[in-house]
């Protein structure tokens, strides 16, 4: 009997601000402009085929996840690729960070699984990248878990998006509509969040006052960082952005926000570092993500932060930026 075996894997995305650009009818063409950063830490998945009845089978190594998504991702690569139809699938699942924390998992998972299958039936790697990337942003608008994350990811690093929709489509997935830009330098980042999870991504895209708020709070913020080269040199004017959005937006009254940023400040201040990092919120989740203030001075005392989050009960990872998914 036939067994095919395919890996995947994605980091996640925080994004820092955004714009909500869905009026197309097209999914392909619906997204948002907005920045963020690419994380190391995201989703692997292994996919293993036999010959037999189409099914799908999926086991979560780490905790629990969400089988729609999965089912999503293999319902619409089937429509492009029949041959997924030929065999029985399992489908393995391992996530480093949680979901519904504003960490983009549900746009991890559906890359590297989508990602995973392809690889299992022999595909070229830059062909199934580019397909995973479109398959994934089809699933994030059909779910409404997502709007710009997989561009985001298609970019890497700390990244702007800057044209709306998917980084690949078409027959021949030569390009967006979506474009991203992104610069790489190695940094650590610290997440760090409250165990209770977030709200669902829709009820913030799918609400009309919240698309509203949000969207001119972003087009905003946008209006500057769309300019000029995009690089180093832009840190800065991306953190202030960042911390003028969750205000303009009043996202950062949502959800006790301020009262986890407050949080935030104060435990960076006890450690002496306020000078050297800052907290930043993560959209839309209820979490932050702390980052040097000054990239030539990003050596900042990681244990020392970790442990005093750890102790007013955070849960913490470190990870780094990613160059690419």
């Amino acid at each position: 009997m036939t067994v095919k075996l395919g890996r995947g894997e994605c980091g996640g995305h925080v994004t820092l601000f955004f714009a909500i650009m869905d009026k197309s009818k097209k999914i392909e063409e619906q997204g948002s402009y907005g920045a963020g950063l690419c994380l190391k830490n995201g989703v692997e998945a292994i996919a293993r085929g036999e010959e037999g009845d189409f099914k799908l089978k999926i086991n979560y190594l780490d905790g629990d996840g969400d089988d729609e998504l999965y089912e999503e991702v293999i319902k619409i690569l089937f429509d492009e690729i029949p041959e997924i139809g030929d065999y029985s699938w399992e489908l393995n699942i391992k996530m480093s960070l949680p979901v519904s924390q504003g960490f983009g998992m549900s746009g991890a998972g559906a890359v590297a699984a989508a990602s995973s299958f392809q690889r299992a039936l022999g595909i070229a790697h830059e062909e199934s990248r580019r397909r995973s990337y479109l398959v994934a942003h089809k699933v994030e608008r059909i779910r409404s878990t997502g709007l710009g994350d997989i561009t985001a990811l298609s970019a890497g690093g700390v990244e702007r998006r800057v044209a709306i929709g998917s980084p690949y489509s078409g027959e021949k997935l030569n390009s967006g509509p979506g474009k991203a830009e992104g610069w790489f330098e190695e940094m650590q980042l610290i997440l760090a969040w409250k165990s209770k999870i977030g709200k669902h991504t829709s009820s913030y895209i799918d609400n009309l006052d919240w698309k509203e708020k949000i969207t001119s709070s972003g087009r905003k913020a946008m209006k500057t960082i769309i300019e000029g080269t995009w690089d180093r040199s832009r840190w800065q004017e991306l953190i202030e952005s960042a911390e003028k959005f969750v205000i303009d937006s009043e996202l950062i009254m949502d959800s006790k926000r301020n009262e986890l940023l407050f949080e935030s400040n104060n435990l960076i201040k006890d450690c002496g570092l306020e000078e050297y990092v800052v907290s930043l919120l993560c959209m839309l989740g209820k979490s932050i993500v702390i980052v040097p203030k000054n990239l030539d001075l990003n050596n900042f005392e990681t244990d020392k932060i970790l442990d005093k989050f750890n102790e007013a009960g955070f849960e913490t990872i470190l990870t780094n930026l990613s160059n690419n998914s």
